[in-house]
Order: C-alpha cells, then structure tokens, then sequence
C-alpha cells in the first residue's frame, strides 16, 4: 500500500441515478450487483447508495486491514446500527468497551467442554430430523434445516425442546428478517414510525421471540441451575464482580438465536443443493462417513476425521456465504491503495464477491472442496476467505458452526441422498443473510443399510 494516497482521486464505480445513486439494483440482488461491480471497476470499487457514500474492496489485503490492522478506525456499518431494533446490545451490534466486555463474559460458552456437550445434541436432533423421512418422499429441504438448527440452539443455549413451536418461531424470525430489509432503506428512522402494516409485523414478530427469551430467562434464574448450556453461561457469567441483567441476557441471546438458527440452516441448504448437483463429490463425502463412522453415530471426536465433509461445507460456504457483505463505518479517512475513504463513509466487504476472486479462486464458480486442502489454504491470503468475518469481531461462534454443519451433513448423509426436484430453478435471496429464494424442494433416496468399515451392516 503507498504511504501517500490521493485525497482528490474517487475510485471507479457505477453512475447509478439522481440522489438514489445505485440503490436500485443494489436492492434488487445486492451480491450480483457487488460481485459484477468489482468484475467491472477493480478491486476498490465507489458506490452510491442514496445518502451513503460507498467504497467497496475486493482485495484480500485490503480486507485484513480494515477488519484486522487497523480495526480500531472502524465501527460497525448502517445496517447493524440499525440492527439494534431488534438485536438491542448484543455482541453483533455493540461497540468498543462494551463489546470486548460482552465477548469476555460469552466467551466461556464456547469452550472445548462446552462444545463436547453439544455435539451430543446436534447428533441426537439430527438423527430424530432423519429418521422423520421415508424414502422416496419429497421435503422442502430449506425448512427442514431450519427446523432442525432452531431445535439444536434450542437445546444448546436452553436446554429447551423447541420443535413444537418451530413452526411459529420460525414463521416470527423470517418475518424480523425480511424487515432488516426496510429497516436498511434510507430515511428508515422517519419510516418504522410510520402505522405501516410491515412495521406492526415486525414489532408482533420480535415480542413473540423477546416472550419465549424472556421467559426462558425467568425459569432458569428462578430455578438456579447450571445446565451447562449457553443460557446458563451468560447467565453465570461476571465481569468485575457484575453480572449481566435480563436485558443483556436476552440481547445475546436473541443475537446468538438468530445468528446461531439462520446462518447454519442457510449454509446446510446450499450444501445439500450442491451435493445434488455434483454427484462425485458426494460419493466421495459417502465414501469418508461409511469408513470413519462404520455405522456409528458421529460424536465430537470423530470431527476432525470427516475432513472431506468440512472441506466441502467450507467450498460451500465459499460459494454461498451466509453473510453475504459486511460492512465497516470509518472514524477517520482511511487509505484503500491508491485512493482515500473520507471519515464515515462505509468501506463494505463482501464475501460472495471476494470468494468469486479469479485471482484467488481459479475458475471461481466451480464446486471443488480441494480448494481446502491444506496446501491450498496456505498459497492464498488469508482474506481471501472470510465467511466468519475477522479481527476482534470474528464470529464468536465459528467452531461451534464447524462442528454443527459436519456433525448434521454426517448424521443425515449416513442414510440418505438428496435429489433436486426435476425441473425445480435454483436462484438465491439477499436477506441479511444468503438464503434460498422459495422453496428447495428435493427428494429423499436411501442409502440402503448403514454400512460398517468391514462391509457388513447394521440400522440405527
């Protein structure tokens, strides 16, 4: 990076219109419209979207300084401030002290024994999500993922059986997120005080999941016990001799809730989609769970095992990234190569365009989970791939993830292969995270018998 760079100089970027600038496409399919931009303009491309000035980086070094090197010249962009709507202070939308303060009291909940414990969890639901399908049936594959991720941060952060609501909470956190959408427009602050049906949506939504928190909350402080769950870490935890109130309680917990339920159930549906499309590699994934496993259930120990089935969950987080863009608002002009980003303009990142980086991904829309052997790992920058973020506010939760997404992709494939619907167009929707647009629906086919390493078989 030059020592001096231009303050005169504005990076390439699209015209866009009159005071709206690009926030038209931008909100008709924002990672297309990223990923086609650094295609078009390089790799610090400007943007305007209405009132916000834009400058969005596509270069693996660009990223590691504004999330890493120089981190502290940075706050959280629009769209989580506005996110504090409905996450309130939790760890996603907080900032400076208070942050580095909230992670140190959550931190515990993640540890090696904690996780140990949830392993056992994520196997015991995925086995009851699996041994729920016949063979030959069709499921609509997205809402099986979700239903079975709520269930397991259910169980994990409340030691809570959620499944008989799953329908209605999972109807109230789509609805919460399809408003982060309005609530990102310009001028939204005027908006959401507005009587406007969308806005009474939302506020029914986020009081039916603050009611299940807060009464979660209410029955575990009454009855005193550690679980050894998420829950009864935040609510054991102390800083300075403090611990957290309800409020806090329930602002990390709701984060964690949306951040632990959306994001994995998203990354597992594009997986199975994938798998179906790319029948190699999933008889290689079969190939790597029938030796390891010989018919057994997965546990925490066998993770590290099943590396053919992280590398190929990591190639499918490249493709489809669950947070699609992350967004950094800077305290003081800042250098991006050869130009300057002025003092709160947003510097934006995204995930989706920097995982399509021809420079670092050959043939970028190719499905190969060898991109993650681990010489290939080594020979590219590490920004290159950042579907957890980075820096102090990398995903709190990121192993738990890893292990959640082989855990589940193991415990089903054991049994059954999953087969797009004939005819059925895949495309993705742009929420604040990556989801499948509509429906995936797809067939289940079974493996036949769970097979052991010596080629003899036994059910489970």
């Amino acid at each position: 990076m030059p020592a001096v760079a231009s303050r005169d100089r504005t990076p390439p970027g699209p015209k866009g219109l009159p005071v709206f600038g690009s926030i038209g496409p931008f909100r008709k399919d924002a990672p297309r419209f990223l990923l086609n931009a650094t295609k078009e303009f390089g790799d610090v491309v400007f943007l305007r979207l209405a009132n916000q000035r834009v400058f969005l980086v596509n270069d693996a070094e660009l990223v590691k300084d504004v999330l890493v090197t120089n981190q502290s010249n940075f706050k959280k962009s629009r769209a989580l401030e506005r996110a504090k709507k409905m996450l309130g202070e939790g760890l996603l939308t907080n900032e400076g002290e208070a942050h580095l303060r909230q992670r140190r009291l959550v931190q515990p909940a993640f540890h090696r024994e904690r996780l140990a414990g949830y392993a056992t969890s994520m196997v015991q639901l995925s086995t009851r999500t699996r041994d729920r399908w016949k063979d030959g049936e069709t499921r609509e594959i997205h809402d099986e993922m979700m239903r079975l991720t709520l269930a397991i941060v259910g169980q994990t952060m409340f030691s809570a059986d959620v499944e008989t609501e799953a329908a209605e909470i999972g109807e109230a956190l789509t609805t919460v997120l399809a408003m982060f959408n309005l609530l990102f427009v310009p001028f939204s602050e005027w908006l959401e005080k507005l009587p406007l049906p969308a806005m009474r949506r939302f506020e029914k939504a986020r009081d039916r999941l603050d009611q299940t928190i807060y009464k979660m909350i209410a029955e575990r402080r009454a009855s005193g016990v550690d679980r050894g769950d998420l829950l009864a870490m935040l609510l054991l935890a102390q800083d300075e001799g403090t611990g957290m109130t309800d409020v806090q309680v329930r602002d990390e917990a709701m984060t964690l809730f949306l951040a632990g339920h959306e994001t994995t159930a998203n990354a597992l549906t594009w997986t199975w989609y994938l798998l179906s499309q790319h029948p190699e590699v999933e008889a290689r994934m079969h190939e790597e769970i029938d030796r390891e496993l010989g018919g057994k259930a997965p546990s925490f120990d066998d993770v590290p095992r099943l590396n053919y089935t992280e590398r190929l969950f990591a190639e499918s987080m490249r493709l489809y990234p669950p947070a699609w863009a992350i967004g950094r608002r800077a305290k003081a002009a800042f250098s991006l190569g050869e130009y300057v980003a002025p003092a709160q303009s947003i510097v934006l990142m995204s995930p989706y365009a920097m995982h399509r980086n021809p420079r670092y991904w050959p043939e970028p829309e190719r499905f190969d989970p060898d991109r993650f052997l681990p010489e290939a790992v080594a020979s590219r920058p590490k920004f290159a791939y950042f579907p957890f973020g980075g820096g102090a506010r990398l995903c709190i939760g990121e192993r738990f993830a890893w292990m959640e997404g082989v855990l589940v992709l193991a415990t089903i494939a054991q049994k059954w292969r999953l087969r797009l619907e004939a005819g059925h167009a895949v495309d993705h929707q742009a929420l604040i995270t990556l989801r499948v647009r509509g429906d995936l629906r797809m067939t289940v086919e079974s493996r036949g018998p769970l097979a052991d390493a010596r080629g003899s078989s036994r059910l489970s």
